[in-house]
């Protein structure tokens, strides 16, 4: 049997981990000098109220190498399979690299692949659902190479409702960010290769939320086995929202929503949402 490792952007409970014995290794985000583990334990609304209120840049941690290696050890089996978050986006992918490499010396018996999911939140959690559906059903070398063949097929979007963090963490500049404020501007932006790049831009965050819907028709055409997968940070009824659209339009096989973990919320902002298929 194929054990599973994840980082802790691929959003899934406690319960849903501990039911399907998905190991989890968590980011670690710094706000104010403070180290939030991203588990659990996080009280995501005091984690909310810190992070908007700090005028600092918010800065991640991915899981260490030896973090890595402990989790690798702690799973009973010999076969696994490690999804990461891109690693265009984080050096976690290279971590899980050098924590296997660790852990086998240790115990030569491990087959380990790891997948980079060229996506983050809720494209993991695609992923992971894949991992779960075929585990089962295939031998250890034609499930990696599904899901590789899985990562490439998978689309992921993501809106954002505030600016905040992209301009203390200096990826949009502040006049920008708060011009796009102002005027009320909410671009939808895509994975592509496991970066990010602006697929549309809108203004109001429902106008995006409509539109991404409706682009779905010229990016598929065949629904009914995929499972539409949405992450939201603090913001449930435009997940809502998002799936009442997606559903008066598409036959897809399932729209699961999903509470944001705190590296997802890091990235989506508070109110933001990230979409996968």
């Amino acid at each position: 049997m194929t054990g599973i490792i994840v980082d802790s952007c691929c959003d899934i409970s406690k319960e849903f981990a501990e039911k399907n014995k998905i190991g989890i290794v968590p980011f670690k985000i710094y706000i104010d000098g403070v180290e939030y583990v991203d588990n659990d334990k996080l009280d995501k609304n005091n984690f909310l109220e810190k992070m908007k209120a700090s005028k600092n840049p918010i800065r991640t941690s991915c899981p260490s190498p030896f973090e890595f290696k402990e989790k690798i050890l702690e799973m009973e089996e010999d076969e696994l399979i490690i999804i990461t978050i891109s690693k265009q986006l984080s050096g976690t992918y290279n971590a899980a690299k050098v924590g296997m490499e660790e852990a086998q010396k240790e115990n030569p018996n491990k087959k380990i692949h790891i997948l980079d999911s060229l996506s983050a939140a809720a494209g993991e959690v695609s992923l992971l659902y894949s991992f779960l559906q075929w585990k089962d059903k295939f031998d250890f070398e034609t499930l990696v190479e599904k899901l590789e063949e899985r990562v490439k097929e998978l689309k992921t979007f993501f809106i954002l409702e505030r600016f905040d963090n992209l301009v203390k963490n200096g990826r949009m500049k502040k006049v920008t960010g708060i011009l796009a404020g102002a005027l009320n501007i909410r671009p939808i932006m895509q994975g592509v290769k496991g970066e990010i790049e602006v697929f549309q831009i809108n203004r109001g965050f429902k106008k995006s939320l409509i539109n991404l819907a409706k682009s779905f028709g010229n990016i598929s055409h065949d629904f009914q086995d995929k499972i539409l997968f949405i992450t939201e940070s603090n913001d449930v009824k435009k997940a809502e929202l998002f799936k009442e659209k997606v559903k008066e339009l598409y036959n897809f096989k399932d729209i699961i929503i999903l509470e944001a973990k705190g590296l997802s919320t890091t990235y989506a902002d508070d109110g933001g949402i990230v979409i996968a298929f």
